[in-house]
């Protein structure tokens, strides 16, 4: 028995892309490309129509982009394949797309064959990077991996102040909790910025919640 075809959808606010992309893939046993968008709330609408097996999502697009798509088209449909396809490697697009759940990465330079073979690949349950892409997230986990949290550098007496500052408390209070002068205070409050690398009382206590120091 013959398998079903690969529902493709296209989003992409370029329409000669889509239409490139769609006589392409058009050419590819195994592969239907259901529809074409051009901005991500239309994709959103689309997928809603055809239940595509994978998306082919552009990411710089007016309106709802590539990032904010992907996010709200996997909550609808998460056993969609979302294949990034992309002119940008920058780090401020491509983290965010992967963490919002896009299955593989390809560059618009990529050939018409990788591109299917891409598609054919998530519909196997298999990702695709970009060697670029795949470079980049290699060298962010091992910094990841060799990178002591910033907070190691606190002494025992700072991450008694930052957990009292991330509690909301006054340099006084901190002071007359910890038995110690309000200008030692200040002074332990300063180290904790220049070692956290924030700007202020406040992020410092967001540091503090999010790697759970505040307890």
């Amino acid at each position: 028995m013959e398998k079903p075809a690969i529902k493709v959808l296209l989003v992409d606010d370029h329409e000669m892309v889509r239409i490139g992309l769609a006589a392409v893939l058009g050419t590819e046993d195994g592969i239907e490309v259901v529809g074409e968008a051009g901005s991500g709330e239309e994709g959103i609408r689309l997928a809603r129509e055809y239940k595509p097996d994978v998306v082919l999502m552009d990411l710089v697009m007016d309106g709802m982009d590539g990032i904010e798509a992907t996010r709200q088209l996997l909550k609808l449909y998460p056993e969609c394949k979302v294949i990034v396809l992309t002119s940008y490697l920058d780090d401020e697009k491509m983290y965010p797309v992967i963490e919002a759940g896009a299955f593989s990465y390809l560059l618009k330079t990529s050939r018409a064959s990788e591109i299917a073979e891409a598609i054919r690949a998530a519909a196997r349950g298999q990702s695709v990077l970009e060697s670029q892409v795949a470079s980049k997230m290699m060298n962010r986990f091992r910094h990841a991996e060799t990178e002591a949290p910033a907070h190691k550098e606190l002494t025992e007496r700072e991450m008694d102040v930052l957990r009292l500052l991330a509690q909301g408390k006054s340099n006084q209070e901190i002071a007359d909790d910890l038995i110690i002068g309000i200008k030692t205070v200040k002074f332990h409050v300063t180290n904790i910025l220049a070692k956290l690398g924030v700007d202020d009382r406040t992020q410092a206590a967001i540091y503090a919640y999010k790697n759970g120091l505040a307890e």
